[in-house]
């Protein structure tokens, strides 16, 4: 059986002895079923990552016990910030876990003038903290020991006041294909609409902030399709994608 790798809130330290936080401590004990003695991999988020060994299972929570720390990485060198209008239904979910395995360092949900989600108060909490668990849950299975920055719901203007990146994208199918010689650059912005697409005006205002339009292809790409494929890209041609 694959070595299980569980996240932990708790900053980790080598030949420690940890009580795990409820939610693990009952992936560990009823789903996977997993005794005193069997071996798992524990990473806090800080870099790198434990061989650990299941000193206990309690009732209440599973105590581990740490060796010492391997620094293994499975980071980009192409630092992606994903700003994505908010959609419905589980698409949202899906992106933020694809996008986690792609390896994108930040994704931040948006509000646009065709946005229909509305988020505020308890429930934009709640759907957060849902959020950066799914990110929690794609790290532990595709080995990232960093858990991307799942930020808080944002309006569009904001998030573009905030872009830095040495290339900002914003992806609609009215625009062109990406040159082919665009330089590799370190950090990537970008930027994708809701279902029914980013309107004239706001792609005016991304183009204000320095983004470039961009095309992927003939076909019109779902909300949820469209930033993979454009991450995937970026992987493969500025990234550590083949």
């Amino acid at each position: 059986m694959r070595v299980p790798r569980i996240h932990t809130g708790q900053p980790l330290h080598a030949q420690g002895r940890f009580e795990l936080e409820p939610g693990p401590s009952q992936h560990l004990s009823r789903a996977l079923r997993m005794q005193a003695g069997d071996a798992l991999v524990l990473f806090d988020g800080r870099g790198g990552e434990y061989p650990a060994q299941i000193a206990e299972v309690g009732k209440r929570a599973v105590t581990v016990t740490t060796g010492e720390h391997v620094s293994r990485e499975a980071e980009s060198p192409l630092a992606i910030r994903l700003g994505i209008a908010l959609s419905r239904g589980e698409r949202m979910d899906f992106v933020v876990q694809k996008a986690t395995e792609l390896g994108v360092a930040s994704i931040c949900p948006l509000f646009t003038e065709r946005t229909e989600v509305k988020l505020k108060g308890e429930r934009e909490e709640k759907k957060l903290g849902h959020w950066r668990q799914v990110a929690i849950s794609a790290c532990e299975q595709c080995g990232r020991n960093r858990v991307p920055e799942i930020e808080a719901p944002d309006t569009l203007q904001a998030w573009l006041a905030a872009s830095d990146s040495e290339v900002r994208l914003v992806l609609h199918h009215r625009a062109d294909p990406l040159p082919l010689d665009s330089a590799r650059p370190a950090t990537l912005d970008l930027l994708i609409g809701p279902e029914g697409g980013l309107s004239a005006a706001e792609i005016d205002l991304a183009e204000a902030a320095g983004f470039t339009s961009l095309a992927l292809g003939p076909r019109v790409l779902r909300t949820e399709t469209a930033p993979l494929t454009a991450i995937a890209i970026a992987q493969s041609r500025w990234g550590d994608l083949p």
